[in-house]
């Protein structure tokens, strides 16, 4: 009997893996798709491939992403300084959903009937990975193995050994996922919010070098040099994550809300995303007023809720990109960073827009444009609110600020 074709979002690790010969013997030809969205090298690439025929594909597909990745999602993360929580720098949303979009392009290419993604029914992957095959694909039949079999780690690897497939190393230790934008780990610690990380993401690496300082270049909102050196969106992100991790930067845990309501705990080492959006948002204060700003980290923040669990395709996020793209025109300059094991700091920004202009006024010191009689009356004008509330509490007998 003829299968049904079918393309996998292969990663290479336990849950995918198993996933190939349980949909062959579901009657499937699984076609595997490895989309790369950075993080991996050549010989970790080679090895996933061997792990795909190993393990039964009909044929492995290999995606260049990186570029995709950047542009349809890392532009807007940056521009909009999107931390979830104020920490998480959404290494993993930035991914899954491209993931998804080229999942659908094999697909389409082999003449598939199917997807299938090998995410649990406890995390937001696979809304993520759902949503887009829904919105895209809907003609296409979603299997997802894991999630309707509630299957366990230790399931997993038992089926594998059980039929002489190899298992993938570490497949009992925790999730990795190394992408453009940061590295994340989930699974063993993270489950327990009292327990810390193993050493490797809390202390320097051995050997760091020296502390030194870095200048970005920027270009309305988008970072475009490293010390005078242009690169590339993906080429600068990978020659700053690798030197953030050579000084062990970016490391930290995550607690959030998931897509599902429940809370969610990582860990990640995402040094160059935390390094770019902090110089970006120095950059923004120098040559912002302070309602673009305010406007730009609500609007930046509800853009990353909605990327987190997987509402790329709501047309609000074209609007705000809209808008984020407007804020950006006069985003341009420099920012030198100071890098040192285990830290860093914007120690410098610099814009032709800058609106810290000297010639005006200089904080705490000096004016040109008003007199002193002009600030005291701006201060007396400034009171009056406070003032009228205050009065009102004391007429009704309230003393003190609890009038107010």
């Amino acid at each position: 009997m003829q299968k049904t074709p079918l393309v996998l979002a292969f990663s290479g690790g336990l849950d995918t893996s198993y996933c190939v010969p349980r949909l062959g013997e579901q009657g499937y030809a699984v076609h595997t798709a490895y989309v790369n969205t950075g993080g991996a090298s050549v010989e970790e690439r080679a090895a996933i491939r061997r792990q795909a025929e190993a393990v039964g594909a009909v044929r492995h597909h290999e995606i260049d992403a990186r570029a995709l990745v950047f542009d349809r999602f890392v532009t807007w993360l940056i521009r909009g300084n999107v931390l979830r929580g104020e920490v998480y720098p959404l290494s993993v949303a930035a991914e899954r959903t491209q993931q998804a979009m080229s999942v659908i392009d094999v697909a389409r290419a082999v003449g598939a009937k199917a997807v299938a993604h090998g995410s649990t029914g406890a995390g937001n992957d696979q809304v993520r990975f759902d949503i887009a095959f829904r919105v895209l694909a809907p003609e296409l039949a979603i299997v997802t193995p894991i999630r309707d079999e509630a299957l366990t780690r230790d399931q997993a690897i038992a089926y594998l050994e059980a039929r002489k497939l190899p298992v993938p190393a570490k497949a009992g230790a925790y999730s990795i996922n190394a992408g453009l934008w940061g590295t994340t780990w989930g699974g063993g610690w993270t489950h327990d919010t009292w327990q810390g990380p193993p050493a490797e993401l809390v202390d320097p690496p051995a050997g760091a070098p020296e502390p030194a300082d870095l200048v970005v270049g920027w270009d309305k909102g988008m970072p475009v040099s490293l010390d005078g050196v242009t690169f590339d969106g993906p080429e600068l992100i990978a020659r700053l994550s690798a030197l953030s991790a050579a000084y062990g930067l970016g490391r930290n845990i995550h607690v959030g809300e998931t897509a599902l309501g429940i809370k969610g705990r990582i860990g990640f080492e995402a040094g160059a995303a935390l390094l770019l959006i902090t110089a970006h948002r120095e950059l923004e204060k120098l040559v912002l007023t302070k309602w673009q700003v305010f406007w730009k980290d609500q609007l930046g923040r509800f853009y990353g809720d909605r990327l987190h669990e997987g509402h790329y395709f709501d047309p609000a996020l074209r609007d705000i990109e809209a808008l984020i793209e407007s804020s950006q025109r006069r985003v341009t300059g420099e920012t030198r960073l100071r890098l040192a094991p285990g830290r860093f700091m914007v120690t410098g920004a610099r814009s032709p827009y800058s609106m810290m202009d000297r010639t005006v006024a200089t904080y705490g010191e000096e004016n040109r444009l008003w007199t002193g009689d002009e600030a005291r009356a701006f201060a007396r004008i400034g009171a009056i609110p406070e003032l009228l509330a205050a009065r009102v509490g004391s007429l009704r007998g309230a003393e003190g600020p609890e009038a107010i």
